[in-house]
């Protein structure tokens, strides 16, 4: 991954106010309500933003602002261990990837879910696109946007960057996690940091995202992820390193439940410069990207009808 720059956080037209998240575990998530100040059009539902790995919730705050614009309520926040909900102490906390669905994810849902009334949709870039499955509130969710969402199988990345991804992610990711006790990302200028056992499961996840948990646990997890029943559109770029078809089908298998569209974006319908694994929230993508995945979060209609990838094509082993 290469550093992400932050958008600013403010504009005329919207409330964006601080507010806090309890856990069910105890604990707190910081984040931001995104909400239009006046002539909120009627039923547009509320939105939450689930991040990707190492990037935090005020990239995303551009794109927030915009639809609220456009109407709608939305939730912006830091799992644990990122950004405004980093705790004192990283070295040695132990989160993983699941805490962030199971615990982070699910109680962004009851928190918006007690506060605004209809449709509620999730946006999720990366791994906060796969997220949604740990998350035993999850079933309260109507609809769902990915962007580049998977869990990072190796094998999956796209075959020109692969070896220099494994070197990186998989080979030195733990090996300097297990020497500082958390991998200081913002140091080495490529994400911000991660609890050690968020890179742990990044760096050891093979194909069966199940297997990196106890076997006792996995029939459990794997029908928490089949009770989710939203619609999922899920979003590719022919550049993105991460988000590869392969990929994408991959983690979009554990959703047995849910209606599910994979669209693969031309360059007609994403602009002369490419977006890689980040570039579809910069700014600049206001007038394109973000103005079309309002078919979407409005109304549940696929954008892009001309870029939908076949679903009876295998996934790699």
């Amino acid at each position: 991954m290469t550093p992400v720059r932050h958008a600013p956080a403010a504009t005329a037209g919207v409330d964006a106010r601080p507010v806090a998240i309890a856990c069910r575990d105890g604990y707190r998530l910081r984040g931001h309500l995104w909400r239009p100040e006046a002539n909120r059009p009627p039923g547009r539902g509320t939105i939450v933003v689930n991040p990707a790995t190492g990037v935090r919730a005020r990239y995303y705050h551009a794109y927030a602002r915009f639809l609220a614009e456009q109407g709608f309520v939305v939730l912006t926040y830091d799992y644990r261990g990122i950004g405004e909900s980093r705790p004192a102490r990283l070295r040695g906390s132990g989160i993983r990837w699941r805490d962030w669905g199971e615990l982070d994810f699910d109680a962004a849902v009851r928190w918006i879910r007690q506060r605004e009334a209809g449709p509620l949709t999730v946006v999720g870039h990366s791994i906060g696109g796969f997220l949604p499955g740990f998350a035993e509130a999850a079933g309260a969710v109507d609809r769902i946007l990915t962007v580049g969402a998977q869990f990072a199988y190796r094998r999956d990345y796209r075959a020109r960057e692969r070896l220099s991804m494994i070197a990186k992610w998989h080979l030195l990711m733990p090996c300097v996690t297990a020497a500082v006790g958390y991998f200081p990302g913002r140091r080495l200028g490529w994400l911000e940091d991660l609890p050690d056992g968020v890179a742990y499961e990044w760096a050891f996840r093979g194909r069966r995202m199940e297997a990196s948990y106890p076997a006792a646990e996995r029939p459990a997890l794997l029908a928490r992820f089949a009770a989710v029943r939203a619609p999922i559109l899920a979003v590719g770029t022919p550049d993105d390193p991460f988000g590869t078809p392969a990929a994408i089908r991959r983690g979009l298998g554990y959703y047995v439940s849910s209606p599910r569209i994979q669209v693969q974006l031309t360059p007609s319908a994403i602009g002369a410069e490419a977006p890689g694994h980040f570039g579809l929230f910069h700014a600049r993508r206001s007038g394109g990207f973000w103005a079309d995945t309002l078919r979407w979060l409005s109304d549940g209609q696929n954008p892009w009808p001309d870029s939908v990838i076949d679903p009876s094509h295998p996934i790699p082993a």
